[in-house]
């Protein structure tokens, strides 16, 4: 037996996976089969190139399970058909309203530009984004990393919601 894993979708700007068991005779050709600390991974074809150069671990804090570090993201740009053009201001402006803003709205939530003094944009979040309690991993790992990936001269997104008036930060419950 090998654990497989398969890049399945993308989960905001991260990549989804399923993890499962399989018969190491049951990859094909073209997978890719690596040992890690005695165990065999399998990792499909069509996934490898989103997998590369990411690291299966052990939980920092000694907690049970693995940790998949994957230095690789989605386009948060594919499949939308956006130019880019103007000064920072309306690039970072036009990627908050085409590319963020309507992820951040099933949530409730939306983000926009308050200032851009180079090399750094102020952002605030409000909505559903004001109070929540991942709004920092979505301000790092979402919006943080769109903008610098997009437009160069942002060295630095800050945030300058204040957190503690949201009167309706997005919670969902977990499911029973």
């Amino acid at each position: 037996m090998g654990l497989r894993i398969e890049v399945t979708g993308e989960s905001g700007p991260e990549y989804a996976y399923e993890l499962s068991f399989d018969e190491i005779a049951a990859a094909e050709d073209e997978d890719s089969v690596v040992d890690w600390l005695g165990l065999s991974v399998i990792v499909p074809a069509e996934s490898v190139a989103r997998l590369q150069g990411a690291t299966l671990d052990l939980p920092s804090n000694g907690g049970p399970g693995m940790v998949l570090r994957n230095p690789n993201r989605p386009n948060p740009l594919a499949g939308i058909d956006i130019e880019l053009t103007g000064e920072v201001p309306e690039r970072i402006s036009t990627l908050l309203e085409k590319v963020i803003n309507p992820s951040l709205a099933q949530h409730g939530g939306f983000a926009e530009l308050r200032a851009w003094e180079e090399p750094r944009a102020f952002i605030k979040m409000g909505g559903g984004c004001q109070g929540c309690a991942v709004s920092s991993i979505t301000l790092r790992n979402g919006i943080e990393r769109t903008l610098k990936d997009q437009i160069p001269e942002i060295l630095e997104v800050v945030d300058v919601t204040d957190h503690a008036a949201g009167t309706n930060p997005y919670y969902e419950p977990a499911a029973k």
